[in-house]
């Protein structure tokens, strides 16, 4: 099967294959940081998150065979982080609530208006959540996944990861509205 995607370091990716450590270090200092944040958004924690990119590029070095070029070579990667990341929230059984649609309607609040936005206390206040809220709110958001693909990640239903989403989202706006970073019209 030809490879449908193009990578910028395909060179790279070729030495890597071939095993050459210089080649590993060189795409782990290209991706390190984008995947330690992947990993971040998930689990909630630095020292985690930290531990969990370390495993995903050891295990992506070693399964860099597999890699064939049907997507870019950072998305190959993310799939991994995110993976095992979910993987370590698994182990500490993080809790999927289940809602039906009629009460995730109920639940819907206001739009906020939006003061100053300051990054940091959004940051803070998502690392608050939950880790079922944060876990569908940063696959979705931020990672771009859809409530098909979350759901089918998570093995949850598609109206649990629509729930976990609207939740997350009126707890976030809870967080963000105590510090003053999001009013009500």
């Amino acid at each position: 099967m030809d490879a449908l995607y193009k990578n910028i370091h395909q060179d790279v990716i070729d030495r890597c294959k071939l095993g050459e450590r210089n080649a590993q270090f060189q795409l782990y200092k290209m991706y390190y940081k984008s995947m330690y944040n992947t990993s971040l958004r998930i689990v909630g924690n630095d020292t985690e998150a930290e531990d969990i990119m370390q495993e995903a590029f050891l295990s992506a070095f070693k399964k860099i065979d597999t890699y064939s070029g049907q997507v870019s070579f950072g998305a190959w990667l993310k799939k991994i982080v995110v993976n095992r990341s979910l993987d370590y929230l698994k182990k500490r059984k993080v809790h999927f609530e289940e809602l039906d649609e009629r009460t995730a309607d109920e639940m819907e609040t206001p739009m906020m208006e939006t003061r100053e936005l300051n990054l940091e206390k959004l940051k803070q206040a998502i690392m608050q959540l939950p880790e079922g809220y944060r876990v569908v709110l940063s696959l979705y958001l931020l990672e771009g996944y859809d409530h098909d693909e979350i759901s089918e990640i998570l093995h949850i239903s598609n109206s649990s990861s629509r729930s976990q989403l609207l939740r997350a989202k009126n707890k976030l706006r809870e967080y963000l509205q105590k510090d003053e970073v999001y009013s009500m019209n």
